[in-house]
């Protein structure tokens, strides 16, 4: 093996840790997103669990986060909240932001 090759090993390695790591952040925070969106509408602890999950499943509908900030909006708005896309767009950074942290943590 050449260093050449010990590099672009090592690189391939960190590569698939960021993403991996970006990709439980972002499960992370929509589960948090979608616990938050539950309290908003009152649904007890199971239905609070079960639409966490349903916002994490919205998120591979399409790349981004349109399609989580899609369904919020939707759901909070027939469920007679009233909120705009800026308000869950704070919401989606500052869940980001717990959602790292509390990864960060739990890992040691």
């Amino acid at each position: 093996m050449t260093t050449f090759d010990d590099r672009e090993r090592a690189f391939e390695t960190q590569f698939a840790r960021d993403q991996e790591m970006q990709f439980k952040i972002t499960a992370r925070r929509n589960k948090l997103l979608g616990a938050w969106a539950a309290e908003l509408m009152g649904l007890s602890p199971v239905e609070a669990e079960a639409y966490a999950r349903d916002v994490i499943r919205a998120d591979f509908e399409e790349a981004g986060d349109e399609d989580v900030i899609r369904k919020l909006l939707g759901d909070l708005t027939s469920a007679g909240i009233e909120i705009d896309e800026a308000a869950i767009r704070a919401q989606v950074d500052l869940k980001s932001v717990e959602a790292r942290r509390q990864l960060i943590e739990s890992m040691g």
